[in-house]
C-alpha cells in the first residue's frame, strides 16, 4: 500500500478505523508507515521497513518503521492514533513512549527515534484539572521529552515528534500537521547521518 502524502495516509486510517469500525486494526496505520518509508527513501535512507522487531535492553519490541545499517538498527519510528477515549488515553501516552524508546536506547544509545501521532480533535475536550484541552496537554508533555541531541543523548527522549491533528467528525480532514512533515523527516535523517559517519560514503 504505497502512500505519497499525509492526506492519503489519513484517508487509510479513516477508512479502516472509522468507516469500517476497526479502531484497533494493525492495518489502520499501514498508510502512514508507507509514507515514512517513502519520505526516508527520498532523503537517502533507502530500505526502511515496516513492522519490525528491534532488540532492546529489556526485551525485543515491535516498531512500526525501522532502518538498519551494518546489521544494526539506526532509526525507529513509532506510529500512534488517538481517536477515542481521549481523556483515558492521553495520560498514559507519554509513559508508554518513554518506556518504548528507553528500551531501544538501552540496547543502542545512539539510535534515532521519532514519533508520529494522529489526534482526532473532534473528540477533544477541556480538562479542568490540567487547565487546557487534552491535545494541548499531550503536546506540552511530549514536547518536554523531544529534541534529543548528542552528546547528552538523554535516555527516554526522542529526536523528533509529529502530532497531526485531524477532524474525523465528517470525513478524513487534516487540521494541522502537514507543514511539519518535511521538518520531521529532515531532522531524523540528519541525526542518523551525524551519528553514522559511514553514510557519507553511501551518498546520503
Amino acid at each position: 500500500m504505497a502512500t505519497a502524502t499525509l492526506q492519503e495516509a489519513v484517508d487509510v486510517l479513516y477508512r479502516i478505523a472509522v468507516t469500517e469500525g476497526k479502531y484497533t486494526s494493525p492495518k489502520r496505520l499501514d498508510g502512514l508507515a508507507s509514507l515514512c518509508i517513502s519520505e526516508l527513501g527520498r532523503r537517502g535512507l533507502r530500505g526502511a521497513v515496516a513492522d519490525v522487531d528491534m532488540p532492546g535492553g529489556g526485551r525485543q519490541k515491535n516498531w512500526d518503521v525501522a532502518w538498519e545499517l551494518g546489521d544494526k538498527f539506526r532509526l525507529g519510528i513509532s506510529l500512534k492514533s488517538l481517536l477515542r477515549n481521549i481523556p483515558g488515553t492521553v495520560p498514559n501516552r507519554v509513559d508508554d513512549m518513554i518506556g518504548e524508546v528507553t528500551n531501544a536506547q538501552m540496547y543502542s544509545p545512539e539510535i534515532v527515534t521519532g514519533y508520529i501521532m494522529i489526534f482526532d480533535s473532534s473528540q477533544d475536550a477541556h480538562s479542568k484539572k490540567h487547565g487546557g484541552s487534552w491535545e494541548e496537554l499531550l503536546r506540552r508533555r511530549l514536547g518536554r521529552v523531544t529534541d534529543r541531541r548528542a552528546p547528552s543523548w538523554g535516555m527516554g527522549m526522542i529526536e523528533a515528534l509529529l502530532v497531526v491533528s485531524v477532524d474525523f467528525s465528517s470525513g478524513p480532514r487534516i487540521v494541522t500537521g502537514e507543514d511539519e512533515v518535511a521538518p520531521f523527516f529532515d531532522r531524523l535523517v540528519a541525526d542518523v547521518c551525524e551519528r553514522n559517519p559511514a553514510l557519507k560514503g553511501l551518498g546520503v
